[in-house]
């Protein structure tokens, strides 16, 4: 009996022994791992953890910001921290349906350009805006619902089933050359005969592993500190991004027989009509739309993501409209206008320019000069 014990004992203490090598190796290799893609791929390597989840918004569920949060987006051009409210947005204060009398209250709707990936919270374009009416007498708030990886679809979604809870003065739309596709891989909204109809009311991609990813210990750790995690988080991602990607446009050729492999009349018009929608909704609501360009900035060139043909009808749906190629196009190759690492979006500098520039046309607006 005792030998039988002892040889239970001796074959639990191999196995706790072989468990304990086998972690051991596995967090030597992720050491080493780490250790080598520090030294290869540092300088290109960005560490941007996306900490989306879900939010229901009336019918729709779509993706928000994980609420209550603070995070670091790290990449050779530096670190900024990220801190969001309880409604879930980039923002150090909580959101208020309450509005109290006096106040000028703005709206900002767009993609990581609007939520400000790789610029210091009070550096975007929504806290200049803020500021620089605050500075001029107005008592001015303004809420940053950028989301990153929203298209027009999903922010049209935001406007009519919560940001017009806020009781807004004004909206402004951010308009960048990947809502084109993004509206299309959202499915939320199709076109029929040329009308706007809704085709689904939901699009979470990528949430529900995140949901599940940040629930485990560490792995916040390792999203913003860890270039091996970083690698192997971003490759999943990017696969599924490009699966999401064919799968909308092998339904496009399916059900509208037209090309996908480039800007198609199917996703312009989808595109104005989106726009379409979201002035109306804001006149109905009284509430004044800006729409502003996020441009292609190359160092040969500045130009708007906005075909000629959509152009006019962009026009006509919205009380201001900024091209801001026009704004920055003088400063081209002077100074940095978007970040030349990481994923290059539009710089602090960038931000302030349009930031003042659309703070000036609200000032018009409300002086009528």
């Amino acid at each position: 009996m005792k030998s039988g014990t002892h040889k239970s004992k001796n074959t639990i203490r191999k196995y706790v022994v072989n468990i304990g090598i086998a972690l051991f190796s596995i967090l030597l290799c992720c050491i080493v791992a780490e250790g080598v893609i520090r030294i290869l791929k540092k300088d290109t390597m960005v560490l941007f953890p996306r900490y989306h989840t879900d939010a229901k918004y009336g019918e729709y569920r779509i993706r928000r910001l994980r609420p209550n949060s603070e995070f670091w987006h790290t990449s050779v051009d530096g670190s900024w921290k990220f801190t969001t409210n309880k409604q879930g947005y980039r923002s150090s204060h909580d959101f208020s349906s309450d509005k109290p009398p006096g106040v000028l209250r703005i709206i900002a709707l767009g993609d990581s350009h609007t939520q400000g990936y790789e610029v210091r919270q009070d550096c975007t374009y929504s806290a200049i805006i803020e500021k620089y009416l605050s500075d001029r007498g107005y008592k001015a708030e303004v809420y940053n619902m950028g989301i990153s990886g929203f298209s027009t679809a999903e922010e049209l979604v935001l406007l009519e089933n919560e940001a017009i809870n806020y009781k807004p003065d004004y909206v402004i739309l951010a308009f960048y050359a990947n809502d084109f596709e993004d509206n299309v891989k959202a499915g939320l909204f199709e076109l029929n005969s040329g009308k706007l109809s809704v085709e689904g009311k939901e699009h979470l991609p990528g949430v529900r592993i995140q949901n599940f990813i940040y629930s485990l210990p560490f792995t916040r750790f390792l999203g913003e500190n860890s270039y091996f995690y970083g690698l192997l988080f971003n490759t999943t991602w990017d696969y599924y991004k490009k699966l999401s990607r064919s799968k909308s446009e092998k339904r496009l050729v399916t059900e509208y027989a037209i090309p996908t492999e480039e800007l198609t009349e199917y996703k312009v018009q989808l595109a104005s009509r989106l726009i379409e929608r979201m002035y109306s909704s804001c006149k109905k609501n009284n509430i004044k739309l800006i729409i502003f360009t996020i441009p292609i900035i190359h160092p040969e060139y500045i130009r708007s993501p906005l075909p000629e043909e959509m152009y006019q009808a962009t026009l006509g749906n919205c009380d201001v409209f900024i091209e801001s190629e026009k704004v920055l196009k003088d400063y081209n190759n002077l100074i940095e206008l978007r970040r030349e690492h990481g994923i290059r979006h539009i710089s602090e500098f960038t931000h302030c320019l349009l930031g003042v520039r659309i703070a000036k046309e609200i000032i018009s607006k409300e002086t009528g000069l």
